[in-house]
């Protein structure tokens, strides 16, 4: 009974996660357009910290609420994958054919594996310099070290508004739009999504210790995909558009402020918190090899086809697949 209880939870939670991603997207949308934003800035910052809030949520919920913050680094790693496996092919379906840029390609892709390079780098410098006594493979993750990737984004920030400053817009702001309300929307939205998190979080919780399985499982997988749908929702709208560059750039930059925002801010709000390397470093390799992946099959004729989308999407199944054989005892590479 207790199971089924938390099942319509993860549902009715996701329903709402969706729902706060409605007004978060229709809200950024008509702000980059009073502000007139490019489409690069448009899709890298905007769209990507607002659909990113459910993440950001569910590490802050995880860590201070119910002392689960690995709980919440599974749920930004497992995002991080499902975005780039699975949202590039929900968008090419469900909208055109996504078409990229070079500056896409190659500027933000680099960023990308930087961002990446520096998160694992952080997790590392935890396990070398503050390890846990009793323990092989854990560290603690204190305030200094998880400044590392958020100094990381600021640099980016900086990037970007570089953009902006060149940027030089073609057409004066729409004047049917009403900055004040827009915002109050996505204000609106984020307060939807942080109650919706918070149920996600506890079903989470609560499955593991009905189905003596680990939290993180469920945190890289259910919690993961339903605080993606944000992402998913944003990148399949531009998608429809014709925008492929805002498409691609909104999973771009969701990840990048998931890997160097999301996860530290955890560990700045509790002062330390303990990671586990030989979990964190194998599902950080799965996300290389995801990212590697996406922009080998972009970098062909600067476009993603449906064959190229339903490669990713093959990954992702397979990478679910495993992660069930971890849990029941099949393999025992990371559980």
């Amino acid at each position: 009974m207790q199971l089924l209880l938390y099942i319509g939870v993860i549902v009715v939670s996701t329903a709402f996660v969706w729902r706060g991603s409605f007004f978060l997207e229709k809200a950024a949308d008509r702000l980059a357009a009073y502000y007139q934003l490019p489409a690069i800035v448009q899709g890298a910052i905007i769209a990507a910290i607002g659909s990113s809030f459910p993440e950001l949520s569910s590490t802050v919920i995880a860590t201070l609420i119910h002392g689960e913050f690995n709980l919440g680094v599974a749920t930004i790693v497992g995002s991080a994958i499902f975005n780039i496996l699975v949202i590039p092919r929900l968008a090419g379906l469900l909208g055109e054919k996504l078409v990229t840029d070079r500056v896409l390609v190659y500027k933000d892709a680099q960023f990308y594996i930087t961002s990446v390079t520096v998160l694992l780098l952080a997790f590392a410098f935890a396990l070398i310099y503050n390890p846990v006594e009793g323990t092989q493979w854990q560290g603690a993750m204190n305030r200094p070290i998880a400044l590392i990737p958020v100094a990381l984004y600021g640099v980016y920030i900086f990037l970007q508004q570089q953009d902006i400053a060149e940027y030089q817009a073609e057409k004066e702001s729409p004047s049917d739009i009403q900055p004040g309300k827009e915002w109050l929307r996505l204000l609106l939205g984020l307060v939807i999504i942080v109650a919706a998190v918070e149920g996600l979080v506890r079903s989470a919780i609560a499955l593991g210790n009905i189905l003596n399985t680990p939290t993180f499982l469920w945190g890289l997988t259910v919690i993961a995909a339903a605080t993606s749908l944000p992402d998913a929702f944003v990148s399949v709208r531009a998608a429809r558009r014709g925008e492929g560059v805002i498409s691609i750039a909104n999973v771009l930059g969701s990840n990048i402020f998931d890997l160097l925002i999301a996860i530290p801010i955890g560990v700045l709000i509790v002062g330390s918190a303990t990671i586990d390397f030989a979990v964190a470093a194998p599902m950080m390799g799965v996300l290389t090899f995801a990212t590697i992946l996406l922009f080998a099959l972009l970098r062909t004729r600067l476009a993603l086809s449906r064959t190229e989308s339903w490669i990713l999407l093959g990954c992702y199944v397979l990478f679910v697949g495993w992660m069930a054989l971890e849990t029941f005892g099949v393999t025992s590479v990371i559980f």
